[in-house]
């Protein structure tokens, strides 16, 4: 399907130039029938509509032709005036000088000024009152011009038709198709001079020059044929109008959201306001291919007709689909709603086969769920919900152009997916990126290749292409993909931002004084807890025609998973693999901190994992910031963030340079089989701890299921009797809460192995 079908269909094309040709077909229709009423009305009137003025005016000149009822002077001489007279009104059309009396005859010729000029019958031509004699030319000359006389004399004079037609067109231009005669008669009596009467038919036969006519009448037919075309067009463009505001303007809504939706179907609704710069911008590129006049006036235009109601229902659907598959789901939904050859997909199809993707995974828990859901029973999908509220906002703005999706909420944990690229997209970055920095030496090469031979360069690109179809999703370094620090550093940003939110959010802080949760004395909190790796998995759907699920299968899913668990061993509220922690930046390296070396069930490998240390504080809500401006900092997003941001530096404001040390010293001794050396720097690293966390006003944080957890393992180790390690007077839980879990987990784990490494220690331990 090429870009030109796409375009015919979200534009409605086909519908469109259905319409125009009906329209146009009904259009041509009623030309038709305005040019043909033209006919039928000339048809049915009256002598085929002529000039009813010229036969008014021939039946007046017949009646006086039939009131000369006798032959003598006075009456033959009132005939012939009136007859003059007649002829002068007559002979020219309209005051012009256009000759427009032709020709006339009278018959019978009974008087003298009908005659010829030689005395002889005229058969009624009129050419002997006019020309007949000299008196009567001087008539003609008083009457007319010499030039008309002269021309009339010799129509009016000619022995037959055949030669009048000829002095029509020689001497006045005048084609027989132009010209109109009518004629009158009747039988009627007379008396001669002799006194006998005479029975005979009485007519008077005039005819007209009506080109003047025929001119006007054809510019008047032609305007008012131009006129009836240009009203039909209109009233065909209002018709047009209404159909493509009605109809066509919401169908190529409908086609476009579906198109939009089918080439990306993570798209936000592009019917929705954006609620920040950020999203905005990040739209621009995917709404260009949705934007149209049809969207910027829908409301002005439907109202609230049947079809603004069903692009509403499209729309809320195509969301439905969106938010509820998520990244895992794009593909079932991009596949079923792209286009096959000749249309749409006509059979659906859930269970579309997987494809192998890199993407970072993170599990986000909310801790001491099973607490939270026996005590609120059904109100706790409100609790569910307040949190997804924060964490979706925040994972969502900070994922690197709206990569960050929440794929699935399994009860008490949501697992993110902050989604790379397919094994194929990686690739193609990463060589992109690499032409681009050896572009200058790849130059170099090529010269001395030509200079050589050609066949070098072409079996370079062949072992090239081999290699890459058969490399493993394992082999890729995902390093070396140029941006991938920034994309890393922005999504650990926002689980660390959604760690200060749920502490500022005043829903959720509402639930810290639900009697429900806390038994009415504000003994509890909501905490969540946070897992990350990074990797390749299968993303697609599981399942039947019946129920599928858009889910990621790897084991990177399930370390993400295992680090999030291993928070509550530790005394953390975050764990990263060491997958995670080599695709950041400096910066953020920097402030994560390696806390031991394990390896995970089911695999053999071992790596180091990672925390950010965080500490939840009472001040978070000072910190807070509008929507706009958070959008703003993520989209001004840098590494010096990491020292400059507020929620960042707060929650990690008891970590110092002095712990830091001896930790480290710790851990080293710890991982080289030094324990009891390393039992003693961790020791006095969770008493600097303790006291740094006193300082800073820590106190009254109430301790989480992570440490309550914690020092039950700490007791079964008999520590406590330890003077370094406890001093008399604290309160143990508090004690254990403001100290470092690492630290104390480590210590815990030590002893329980007997203070010494065991021989075949190896610098890591199970998880």
């Amino acid at each position: 399907v090429t870009s030109t079908d796409d375009y015919h269909l979200t534009n409605a094309s086909n519908i469109g130039t259905a319409l125009l040709t009906t329209n146009t077909e009904r259009g041509l229709f009623l030309v038709f029938f305005i040019g043909l009423s033209s006919l039928i009305r000339v048809a049915c009137m009256e002598y085929g509509g002529t000039n009813h003025q010229l036969v008014s005016s021939v039946k007046w000149l017949q009646a006086n032709n039939l009131a000369a009822d006798n032959t003598r002077n006075e009456t033959c001489d009132f005939f012939r005036d009136t007859v003059l007279q007649w002829v002068a009104s007559n002979i020219y059309d309209g005051g012009s000088d256009v000759m427009h009396l032709l020709h006339l005859e009278i018959e019978p010729v009974r008087c003298d000024f009908q005659k010829g000029p030689d005395g002889s019958q005229s058969n009624g031509v009129m050419g002997a009152a006019l020309c007949g004699s000299s008196e009567a030319l001087s008539r003609c000359d008083t009457l007319f011009s010499k030039r008309d006389c002269d021309h009339l004399c010799k129509v009016w004079l000619a022995s037959d038709e055949q030669e009048r037609q000829y002095y029509y067109e020689t001497l006045f231009g005048i084609r027989p198709s132009v010209t109109f005669s009518t004629t009158d008669g009747s039988y009627g009596t007379y008396s001669s001079l002799e006194g006998e009467i005479v029975n005979d038919y009485f007519s008077v036969s005039a005819e007209y020059n009506e080109t003047k006519a025929v001119s006007q009448s054809i510019i008047t037919l032609f305007l008012s044929q131009l006129g009836f075309t240009l009203f039909v067009l209109l009233s065909l463009s209002v018709l047009r109008y209404d159909a493509g505001r009605l109809v066509l303007g919401p169908l190529r809504r409908m086609l476009k959201i579906v198109a939009f939706y089918a080439k990306n179907p993570l798209s936000p609704s592009p019917t929705r306001e954006s609620t920040g710069s950020l999203r905005s911008s990040s739209q621009n590129q995917d709404d260009d291919d949705y934007d149209s006049e049809d969207e910027n006036n829908s409301d002005k235009q439907l109202g609230t007709y049947e079809t603004e109601q069903l692009i509403n229902t499209v729309t809320k659907i195509t969301d439905l689909l969106r938010k509820c598959w998520g990244v895992a789901g794009a593909g079932i939904i991009s596949s079923n709603l792209a286009r096959q050859e000749g249309g749409l997909t006509t059979l659906f199809n859930p269970t579309v086969p997987g494809e192998a993707v890199y993407a970072l995974f993170a599990f986000v828990a909310i801790d001491k769920f099973q607490h939270h859901l026996h005590c609120l029973k059904g109100d706790i999908m409100i609790l569910i919900n307040d949190i997804a509220a924060v964490l979706h906002e925040e994972v969502y703005r900070w994922g690197y152009e709206d990569r960050g999706q929440c794929n699935k909420n399994l009860g008490g944990a949501f697992l993110m997916v902050y989604r790379i690229g397919t094994v194929a997209e990686v690739l193609e970055k990463r060589d992109r990126a690499e032409a681009v920095i050896f572009s200058a030496k790849g130059k170099q090469s090529n010269m001395r290749n030509r200079r050589r031979s050609g066949q070098l360069t072409s079996h370079t690109r062949t072992s090239s292409s081999n290699s890459r179809n058969g490399r493993s999703v394992d082999s890729i370094d995902l390093s070396s993909l140029p941006g991938i620090r920034s994309f890393t550093d922005r999504a650990i940003l926002g689980l660390l931002k959604t760690f200060a939110g749920i502490h500022r959010d005043a829903t959720l802080l509402k639930w810290q004084s639900d009697f429900r949760l806390g038994a009415g004395v504000h003994a509890t909190s909501i905490e969540l807890i946070f897992g990350m790796d990074a990797g390749w998995a299968v993303e697609g759907a599981v399942g039947s025609s019946y129920k599928i699920d858009a889910t990621y299968l790897s084991p990177h899913v399930n370390m993400a998973s295992r680090m999030m668990s291993a928070t509550k061993q530790y005394g953390v509220f975050f764990l990263f693999s060491q997958a995670v922690q080599g695709l950041l930046s400096d910066n953020a390296k920097d402030k994560l901190r390696h806390i031991d070396t394990v390896t995970v069930k089911g695999s053999s490998v071992q790596q180091k994992i990672f925390t950010y240390d965080a500490k939840v504080r009472s001040d978070f809500f000072l910190y807070s910031k509008t929507e706009d401006q958070a959008d703003l900092d993520s989209e001004r997003y840098s590494p010096a963030i990491w020292d400059t941001d507020q929620d960042i530096v707060a929650m990690r404001n008891h970590i110092d340079d002095d712990f830091m040390r001896v930790f480290n010293r710790g851990r080293d001794e710890y991982l080289a089989g030094n324990w009891p050396k390393a039992i003693s720097l961790l020791k006095k690293a969770d008493r600097i701890m303790f006291d740094r966390e006193v300082d800073e006003g820590y106190v009254s944080h109430v301790p989480s299921d992570n440490m309550r957890s914690l020092s039950n393992v700490l007791d079964s180790s008999d520590i406590y009797d330890d003077e370094y390690y406890h001093e008399e007077g604290e309160d143990k839980v508090t004690r254990l809460a403001l100290g470092d879990g690492p630290c104390q987990r480590l210590i815990a784990y030590m002893n329980e192995m007997g203070g010494q490494a065991p021989d075949d220690w190896a610098g890591y331990r199970p998880l």
